[in-house]
């Protein structure tokens, strides 16, 4: 319906609205903007076959009675914004092409402030000398535009109509994109779930739904595995605007993927009874989280976990196995770093200058707090912000309060020995 713009007498309004409300609903555009394409196809159409070139023609759409008006439109210049034939020539020798098109005439820096005009060759098709101007608009200054009616057509040819009806789907393309780029700018930050739709090299494309996002190599999960069809959940990491549109670039490696997960997962974190205070991670292999209560009563681990572990569960299986240690947030950087430090069992912590902290753990613990590879260590100092060192805790600090123990029923044991071993006719040594 809308490709018949170029003879709106013939048209039925009611069914051009109907239309115009379809093709908004679909597509995502509001009226405005297609009313705004329909605009642009028309000045194409008039300016096709009954303009000059080099002439800018502005159009006025009514949809309530289908009329159009049109104007041609011309800057107004003085002597100072044109080139004199010696400039012309002088470019012409240094092969610089003169400006032509006076939307370039004014532009502002990056501070704000307004350029130096840059001077055009006149074409008065374009441009009108501020005296004849004048004589209509006596109050117009140079380097304004001045809009001058032009008689309404109907009849347009079929080149003309063919040509609004490029700009039509040009301009609706357009618009489209630029309504689900907007979106999906606000989407920034959040989790989106799709469809894998098709793999090329190391890039997946992923069905999100208006548009396809991009997951690129360094933001899968290594060692994962994706084939078409596939339900994944990403993390929007943003939209790139680039030569060919805006691009939506998604991720399964960036850490806030899995605070967005439990987000989902655990209704406290979602109430913000339970708040993720701090989260490391190291991409299909570990994650550390740790979490805080902020009422009384609530116990923060657990919620997370969940009965019988279902909720810390859905995580993982969403993460393709990767572990993930919560544990709980304090003030106290001591007793922080020890938690950080789960599974492994610490001893006790030292706390130096400059973030530095000691950490001594029983000897039977050491390759557990280091981890594969220093994994385990090189997450908690991430997930708190300190250097940690890991040390193997003294026998005899470790074990003192056993120590104690051990002394003090010494006697006891040395008494039951003793006397086990008394022979017939021989007297216990504490009687000699």
């Amino acid at each position: 319906m809308l490709f018949g713009i170029w003879n709106f007498s013939t048209v039925d309004i009611k069914s051009f609205h109907r239309a115009l409300a379809q093709i908004a609903e679909a597509r995502g555009i509001t009226p405005e903007k297609i009313i705004e394409t329909i605009e642009a196809a028309l000045a194409t159409a008039y300016k096709k076959d009954y303009g000059e070139k080099g002439q800018k023609i502005k159009t006025k759409f009514d949809p309530v009675s289908g009329d159009s008006k049109f104007w041609q439109i011309k800057l107004v210049v003085d002597d100072s914004m044109l080139y004199t034939e010696e400039e012309i020539e002088e470019l012409k020798e240094k092969k610089i092409i003169p400006h032509e098109d006076f939307d370039r005439i004014q532009k502002t820096t990056e501070d704000g402030a307004l350029e130096e005009p840059k001077k055009v060759i006149f074409n008065p098709e374009k441009h009108i000398m501020i005296e004849d101007a004048k004589k209509d608009y006596p109050s117009i200054k140079a380097g304004e535009e001045i809009e001058i009616p032009l008689k309404p057509q109907e009849d347009y040819g079929r080149i003309a109509a063919q040509t609004a009806k490029q700009v039509i789907l040009q301009k609706i393309r357009e618009a489209e994109k630029e309504t689900i780029a907007n979106e999906f700018k606000s989407k920034e930050g959040e989790i989106v779930s799709g469809l894998v739709q098709r793999i090329e090299g190391s890039t997946i494309y992923v069905d999100i739904g208006k548009t396809l996002g991009l997951l690129n190599r360094e933001e899968q999960i290594p060692g994962e595995y994706y084939k078409p069809g596939q339900r994944v959940k990403c993390y929007i990491l943003k939209v790139e605007d680039t030569s060919k549109g805006s691009i939506v670039l998604l991720s399964r490696v960036y850490p806030k993927l899995v605070s967005r997960l439990f987000e989902l997962e655990v209704p406290e974190i979602t109430a913000g009874t339970v708040v993720i205070k701090a989260i490391a991670r190291e991409p299909g292999f570990r994650t550390k989280m740790a979490v805080a209560s902020t009422e009384d009563g609530i116990d923060p681990i657990g919620s997370c976990v969940g009965q019988r572990g279902t909720r810390i569960i859905a995580v993982i299986n969403e993460l393709g196995g990767e572990k993930i240690d919560v544990v709980e947030w304090t003030e106290k950087p001591e007793k922080f770093i020890a938690n950080s430090l789960s599974p492994a069992k610490v001893s006790s912590v030292k706390v130096e200058d400059k973030n530095t902290a000691t950490v001594f753990v029983p000897e039977d613990q050491l390759s557990l707090a280091i981890g594969k590879d220093g994994r385990n260590v090189r997450l908690a100092a991430n997930l708190t912000g300190w250097k940690i060192d890991i040390k193997p805790a003294l026998k005899e600090e470790e074990n003192e309060e056993k120590i104690e123990e051990v002394k003090e029923d010494k006697p006891v044991k040395e008494k039951k020995v003793k006397k086990s071993k008394k022979k017939k006719g021989e007297e216990p040594e504490e009687a000699k």
